[in-house]
């Protein structure tokens, strides 16, 4: 039961996420015409996909999941998942870098930090 709780919690999760990062698509496409990616022209579709990205790598705002779904998996699984399932949201956040606002990215990041330290102490 615990690991069927945890890969519910992951599905949802993600496809929540996959939801919010077409959303954040089409809105960028309703402003520019093009199915691009790389250079978000609208605000708002920026922030959605930053926070769409953020919630898929489990970073600090969006980390709720994180925890739970690790500790109801086996260890090869979370091996998998806290590594090879986090390359793609990195490689699109890569990506859309120069578009999006770097400060929302470096706030993220550092609470991100913070949070592990903390819950690691």
């Amino acid at each position: 039961p615990r690991t069927m709780e945890a890969s519910t919690k992951y599905f949802l999760t993600q496809a929540t996420a996959s939801t919010l990062l077409m959303m954040a698509i089409i809105i960028n496409l309703m402003h520019s015409g093009q199915w691009t990616i790389t250079k978000v022209f609208n605000p708002t579709a920026s922030i959605i996909m930053t926070s769409a990205l953020a919630m898929k790598l489990g970073l600090t705002p969006f980390h709720f999941w994180v925890p739970e779904v690790t500790q109801g998996i086996s260890l090869t699984s979370g091996l998998i998942l806290l590594t090879w399932q986090k390359l793609a949201p990195m490689s699109i956040l890569y990506q859309i870098s120069p578009s999006i606002n770097l400060n929302i990215l470096l706030t993220m990041a550092v609470l991100s930090i913070l949070v592990g330290g903390w819950s690691g102490l």
